[in-house]
């Protein structure tokens, strides 16, 4: 999901805009091996920088891991399964919106809710 950064406050701001890449359905990159070629700016995860960490959701398992928590019962790697994030309500399945249907400009129309607490 794409976000923004409050210049006055630092606040992480997420969208319900998704890239380009973003399969809904499925809730995963469409082109995970060649995401980087695609889409230039996409955040490495194994090489973000301490305050590029904040970028990911509080519930993210990198993040959970960085910051040296547990992962929490919902999380694939603890179910077995990619329907548990669903079922918790913590998923953007069905939630977004291609990147590709709004305009740049109106994309701080969808702002959602602060990074990390996608739950609402």
């Amino acid at each position: 999901m794409h976000k923004f950064e409050d210049e006055d406050t630092g606040e992480i701001l997420n969208t319900n805009i998704a890239c380009i890449l973003f399969d809904a359905e499925k809730c995963r990159c469409k082109q995970y091996e060649v995401r980087f070629e695609q889409v230039p700016d996409c955040m490495n995860i194994r090489q973000m920088t301490d305050a590029e960490i904040k970028w990911l959701p509080e519930t993210c398992a990198y993040r959970l891991t960085f910051e040296g928590k547990p992962l929490l019962d919902w999380h694939p790697l603890n179910s077995g399964t990619s329907q548990s994030v669903i079922d918790a309500g913590i998923s953007m399945h069905e939630r977004c919106v291609s990147e590709l249907d709004v305009s740049e400009n109106k994309w701080p129309e969808h702002i959602i809710l602060p990074a990390g607490d996608i739950s609402g």
